[in-house]
């Protein structure tokens, strides 16, 4: 076990619950970030050694507050938590469903962010690593893609995090100069309960995760700003 500590938020399921069970495995010690206690300590006993539970609800300002109280130092913070409540396009999505997205996928990366700041400073190596989607990137929407056709949907999930990416190189600019290390991690579609589409997918969430383990572990010399797909290779914004 070595000195280095790390949160994963929504990290009771899914990917976020195999980054969290990669970044114990290299010995650091590991936030299980969950809003269900139970939930999550059923992930941090599935996770075992190096693993400790933080409740932790990305839309609530007060329990964000409480839990930045408990951790003294951090090292790394993955901002996973996320929902797509629908696969809606967007003339059939309604205003509530964006508030409710971007509540999670965008306001809640803000809220935890800021909160842990002065913890993640007191690192010699800050690193955070925002999950988001290939399906938010603005290249990948407007020319022939492979992995999703155009116009296919989930107005509100591929819109937050389009905005999520905005934010990623916002705060990658201006830690800079203090060491941090701040990307974006496109997944790709994965066997996860996030929507339907991705609850059809044969995608293996692990290998999600090694990309993710890959941004939290970054050397001193390694890229900042950046948005990478789980396999390393870049994503254009």
């Amino acid at each position: 076990m070595n000195e280095r500590t790390a949160l994963v938020t929504g990290a009771n399921k899914g990917i976020g619950k195999h980054i969290a069970r990669l970044l114990a495995a290299e010995g650091l010690t590991v936030y299980v970030g969950s809003r269900d206690p139970g939930r999550g300590q059923r992930a941090v006993e599935e996770i075992g050694a190096g693993a400790r539970l933080l409740i932790l609800d990305v839309t609530d300002p007060g329990g964000i507050a409480q839990a930045a109280a408990q951790v003294d130092r951090l090292d790394v913070l993955v901002n996973n938590a996320g929902i797509s409540p629908s696969l809606a396009p967007p003339t059939e999505t309604g205003v509530e469903e964006y508030r409710r997205t971007y509540e999670t996928n965008v306001f809640g990366v803000v809220a935890v962010t800021n909160a842990f700041l002065p913890t993640l400073r007191r690192s010699p190596r800050p690193r955070i690593v925002n999950i988001s989607s290939g399906t938010a990137s603005l290249t990948w929407s407007t020319t022939p893609n492979p992995q999703f056709t155009p116009g296919s949907g989930a107005a509100a999930y591929r819109s937050s995090k389009a905005t999520l990416n905005a934010l990623t190189v916002l705060y990658a600019q201006t830690l800079a100069e203090d060491g941090f290390k701040v990307n974006a991690l496109a997944p790709g579609l994965r066997a996860t309960d996030l929507n339907p589409r991705a609850a059809a997918a044969g995608g293996d969430p692990a290998e999600a995760a090694r990309g993710a383990l890959r941004l939290a572990l970054l050397p001193d010399d390694g890229p900042t700003g950046g948005f990478f797909s789980w396999d390393g290779t870049p994503v254009p914004w």
